[in-house]
């Protein structure tokens, strides 16, 4: 595939929209509890500025609002409070609808200025994929940037029909990430290790299956490996697994690569943690975590490894009963500075809690579901947008 370059795009004096993905994590109180994804934008930003733009005019959802009456819940105002202060400088909200009112205030912007709009999914004509949504978005600049890799999965108004309108480039960020996969596909060096964990088994038992065909060794956890596990018939308990991908579990096997599954696991039964191998797991036990046997075994490998991919926890890491695994996952990775590392997925980088290093071997993916499918060998509507 073959973009546009940004470097060569006239941006002098433009009004620049650019797609941003600003849906941050939040707590139990509402609050942020991680800004890592707003941080990766911020040299794209700062080159628009240094290139003398007229102004700038960010782009983003944030959740999935389904009623009007979760609007104030999924409202990008505290997101503009939060780059504000990182970037040092004011950054307008702007939450009157796409229209002429909301036109007339971004021309209001002086040199350079910069406004986030309000949550782009309040607009039905945004999921629709609507052309006449996108001719109004296009209306509010001169020239659009997909700094959005993370959902260009989605055939999204803002992602895909906007660019029939403006001239229209890939950011930065976004073609980081398509390098860095790339990395991953176009002969890694061996021994090439998959840690897959956490949910949503679905979407990630095909990538799984592909890096069977092509990696060393496949090293599952969380809700994935119990769906593995209880479509080979093997006793799981009450363990949470997804009853619509055990058909698909049960053709999943050693290929090229080597399959291992946890031999132990941190279980819970009633209030009582304890400790128990594969083979004498009761039914009323819940699988939260893999256990001190199994996490030695993947550290070894991980040690030995020369490219590895991780996506998804190990167990429940929100509790510090069941974070283990995963804590000593991320140790074993950052002690192995001879591999070619991607790391990706919402919970895998809010475990790592800030400890985000700069480094030639070690790359962050804000890719999530988009990085999945692209690694799966899936046409993404957004990439495909940019080739057009």
């Amino acid at each position: 595939m073959s973009f546009k370059s940004l470097r060569e795009a006239d941006l002098y004096q433009k009004s620049v929209l650019v797609r941003v993905d600003f849906n941050v994590p939040v707590d139990e109180k509402g609050e942020i509890s991680e800004d890592f994804k707003i941080r990766k934008t911020l040299p794209l930003i700062q080159y628009l500025k240094e290139k003398k733009i007229k102004r700038l005019i960010l782009i983003s959802h944030f959740g999935q609002p389904k009623s009007s009456r979760q609007k104030k819940k999924f409202s990008l105002k505290p997101i503009a409070g939060i780059l504000g202060k990182i970037l040092k400088e004011k950054i307008y909200f702007f939450p009157e609808p796409i229209g002429d009112k909301l036109e007339k205030k971004i021309k209001k912007l002086e040199k350079g200025e910069i406004c986030l709009l309000e949550n782009i999914r309040y607009y039905k004509g945004e999921e629709k994929n609507d052309s006449g949504f996108a001719k109004k978005i296009s209306q509010l600049g001169d020239l659009y940037i997909n700094e959005a890799f993370s959902v260009s999965h989605r055939k999204s108004a803002s992602l895909v029909a906007l660019t029939r309108y403006l001239p229209s480039y890939p950011g930065f960020l976004f073609e980081e990430e398509i390098k860095n996969l790339n990395r991953l596909l176009k002969n890694p060096k061996a021994p090439l290790v998959v840690i897959m964990g956490g949910a949503k088994v679905k979407d990630k038992l095909p990538l799984l299956k592909k890096f069977l065909l092509i990696s060393d060794y496949v090293l599952v956890g969380g809700v994935i490996a119990n769906t593995i596990l209880k479509a080979w018939d093997f006793e799981i308990g009450k363990s949470v697994y997804e009853k619509e991908s055990v058909s698909l579990a049960k053709k999943i096997g050693s290929q090229k690569a080597e399959l291992i599954l946890p031999g132990d696991f941190k279980v819970l039964k009633g209030k009582i943690v304890k400790t128990k191998e594969l083979g004498n797991l009761g039914r009323q036990d819940i699988i939260f975590d893999i256990g001190e046997n199994t996490i030695n075994y993947y550290e070894k490998i991980i040690l030995k490894a020369k490219t590895i991919f991780w996506n998804g926890p190990m167990g429940k890491i929100e509790n510090k009963n069941f974070s283990q695994g995963t804590e000593r996952i991320i140790k074993a990775i950052l002690k192995n500075k001879k591999a070619f590392t991607v790391i990706g997925g919402g919970e895998t980088l809010v475990s790592f809690k800030g400890r985000f290093l700069e480094s030639s071997h070690l790359f962050f993916s804000t890719g999530g579901g988009a990085a999945l499918s692209y690694l799966a060998g899936k046409s993404l509507p957004g990439i495909s947008a940019l080739n057009k």
